[in-house]
């Protein structure tokens, strides 16, 4: 029998997009960059050629002519050096950036950034 590995961070994320699906204002444009996972060194080295880079966040939305970037963590989730690395380059970049720990931090976020109609129940 194989035992599968919760994924609570992806349940988040889940939440998240569920979320945006239903609420998101007419306009926003959201996408999660499928890095991580396991691949061979073939695949890894083809999507690194194509622009695949360390330390993306969970979702990129658009909205209005500006951009925003959400890395999703669990409650005691860490930041990696490359999210760090990633989110300091987004933020210099003039994208609006946030590490939120769990469902209610994101969902208030992404209502202050003005990308969700009406406010989480």
């Amino acid at each position: 029998m194989t035992v599968h590995r919760r994924r609570p961070e992806q349940l988040i994320h889940k939440a998240v997009v569920a979320h945006l699906m239903a609420r998101a204002h007419p306009g926003v444009v959201f996408l999660h960059p499928a890095n991580g996972g396991a691949r061979t060194a073939i695949e890894g080295a083809i999507l690194k050629s194509l622009g695949v880079v360390p330390g993306a966040p969970d979702l990129i939305l658009f909205y209005g002519g500006r951009s925003f970037a959400l890395e999703l963590k669990v409650e005691d989730g860490r930041v990696t050096e490359a999210q760090v690395d990633m989110l300091a380059r987004l933020k210099d970049a003039g994208v609006l950036t946030a590490v939120c720990r769990g469902i209610d931090p994101a969902l208030h976020t992404l209502e202050m950034w003005g990308l969700l109609k009406g406010r989480a129940p």
